[in-house]
């Protein structure tokens, strides 16, 4: 057991580590929270964050109330231990806590616990950080982070609470609130700009899906630091990533200022494998980049003020886009040139950022052919069936027909294939006990089978796909579908939509950086992000 004096050594190398923390040029900073109920859970659960977390916050609001005196008595023995920092925190239920305490047992909790807490840092609600300045209250500001949570979406009064949190004694203001679509993570942006214009500290978030990219981007930024998971059962907001993601799936630690920025934009998008499958070829060819998740709602409103070079209203190096459903037909509008092949599909998948305006390709279509090409070589008059009328069945159509192939299109409701029939002139059947018997291909263009979409169920079966040679099942997630399985029952050669995910992404890759990336690092990096 140590003694006094080794206490003293380690107090003083945790407030060298804090004060190495706190150093501005220091790397990005990763925050990794920890909530648990019982106060004996605490010290394995810090212990698990410390592996992870550049700084460590403890929700002390996650504890049931009767857990406070025993966890007081944990941190008198924790905080002379040596470990990362920490951020001691007792958020209100108003802002997202799990204590629901008015101000006053809210003050008089703090008033105990910063006896304890030594040289780490206090995040204090903007009334606290008021009422303690006012009462002028014994308090080390140098550890003070003053913050507000906003879980309904951006106030219209954002700047005017900035001002009011600037105004304070607290060293960092921290501000989250809740993004709804992707330009609501704008005025967030602009507040770190302010922030460091004005030689304040800052952490600002947009929570939720749609404000992911604040979570990534924000300390390159100027973002005090960012919160990450310890995995994916532990987030404590919306939207919020591990940090194992943080550090090796978007490289965190190398985003800067000249980084390019690659978006994919869609809703949702959370599912996506490809920011596993770019970022991992980025790095690879040790290009400066980064791919990140976007979710967009209003298309037009997201490309008018965060794409477009002559409107946008934030000053970054937004470089190209992938763009998936709902969006692929709507984004061709706001477009200043469109690739031909693109024009005649009706979509487009692949943004390119110039100087110019935005030009917009397709590489869905050859996504799609080249693992087909790879096994039969030439498709010309190759009879192949498309269950589905969507916009994957829209690609693979137009894909085949301009291969020369012989296209059948199987819908459980003709009426809404009827678009497709008018534009393509293609023969509709209905797939309902269809036998596909006789055909070299049978396509799955529809969701089902996807993970969390009845996964276990599938378009065709065993005695469906008799005498078929290959089904090709466009859903990737996961490996191995409903429709593969049945397919090989049958005798049939089957090729998973993690072919078609591979092959566009690298036609992507070479369109927005020049040359062709690394598949098989690719091909690794999605499996990995599958396992």
């Amino acid at each position: 057991m140590p003694g006094r004096g080794d206490d003293a050594l380690l107090g003083e190398a945790n407030e060298h580590r804090l004060a190495s923390c706190l150093m501005k040029e220091n790397p990005p900073k990763i925050c990794v929270p920890v909530c648990v109920q019982q106060a004996s859970e605490l010290g394995l659960a810090i212990s698990r964050a410390d592996e992870v977390a550049d700084i460590v916050e403890v929700r002390l609001d996650c504890l049931v109330n009767d857990q406070h005196d025993a966890a007081f008595q944990f941190l008198r023995d924790h905080l002379n231990r040596e470990r990362a920092p920490m951020i001691l925190t007792f958020r209100r239920a108003e802002e997202g806590g799990r204590a629901a305490t008015d101000y006053e047992a809210r003050r008089g909790f703090w008033v105990a616990l910063k006896k304890l807490t030594g040289g780490d840092l206090m995040d204090l609600e903007l009334d606290l950080v008021q009422g303690f300045d006012t009462e002028k209250a014994s308090i080390d500001w140098s550890r003070v982070i003053c913050s507000h949570h906003d879980f309904s979406g951006v106030p219209s009064d954002l700047d005017q609470v900035y001002q009011r949190m600037a105004a304070t004694p607290a060293r960092i203001v921290k501000i989250a609130v809740r993004a709804n679509d992707a330009t609501d993570c704008i005025p967030i942006f602009h507040l770190l700009e302010r922030a460091q214009r004005e030689g304040h500290e800052m952490i600002a978030i947009a929570m939720g899906q749609a404000g992911i990219m604040t979570r990534i981007l924000g300390p390159s930024r100027g973002s005090f630091l960012t919160y990450g998971a310890f995995n994916d059962d532990s987030a404590t907001a919306p939207g919020q990533l591990t940090a194992g993601e943080l550090r090796e799936v978007y490289r965190i630690d190398r985003i800067n200022q000249e980084t390019k920025i690659i978006g994919l934009i869609g809703n949702p998008v959370g599912h996506s494998l490809s920011p596993h499958i770019h970022n991992a070829a980025f790095d690879t060819a040790k290009t400066n980049a980064v791919y990140i998740p976007i979710e967009v709602g209003n298309v037009g409103g997201f490309i008018q003020r965060m794409a477009h070079p002559r409107s946008r209203e934030l000053d970054w190096e937004l470089h190209g886009l992938s763009v998936t459903a709902p969006h692929k037909s709507a984004v061709m509008q706001f477009l200043d040139w469109i690739d031909p092949a693109a024009r005649e599909m009706g979509a487009v998948n692949t943004i390119v950022v110039r100087e110019d305006g935005l030009h917009g390709y397709n590489t869905d279509a050859s996504g799609f052919t080249a693992p087909l090409r790879h096994r039969f070589g030439s498709l010309r008059d190759a009879r192949c069936a498309i269950v589905g009328a969507g916009g994957s069945a829209r690609a693979a159509l137009w894909a085949l027909r301009n291969e020369g192939a012989r296209v059948s299109l199987f819908v459980r409701d003709p009426d809404k294939a009827r678009e497709l029939f008018e534009e393509f002139e293609v023969e509709i059947e209905r797939a309902t006990n269809a036998s596909f018997a006789g055909f070299d291909i049978v396509v799955n263009a529809t969701p089902l089978g996807t993970l969390g979409v009845r996964e276990h169920e599938t378009v065709a079966t065993v005695s469906q796909f008799r005498g078929v040679r290959l089904a090709y099942d466009l859903v990737y997630n996961p490996l191995e579908t409903q429709f593969l399985r049945e397919a090989r029952a049958a005798g049939s050669e089957t090729l998973g939509g993690i072919e078609m995910l591979l092959a566009q992404a690298v036609e992507q890759f070479k369109i927005w950086i020049g040359n062709a990336p690394d598949v098989g690092v690719m091909r690794a990096a999605a499996v990995r992000a599958l396992e």
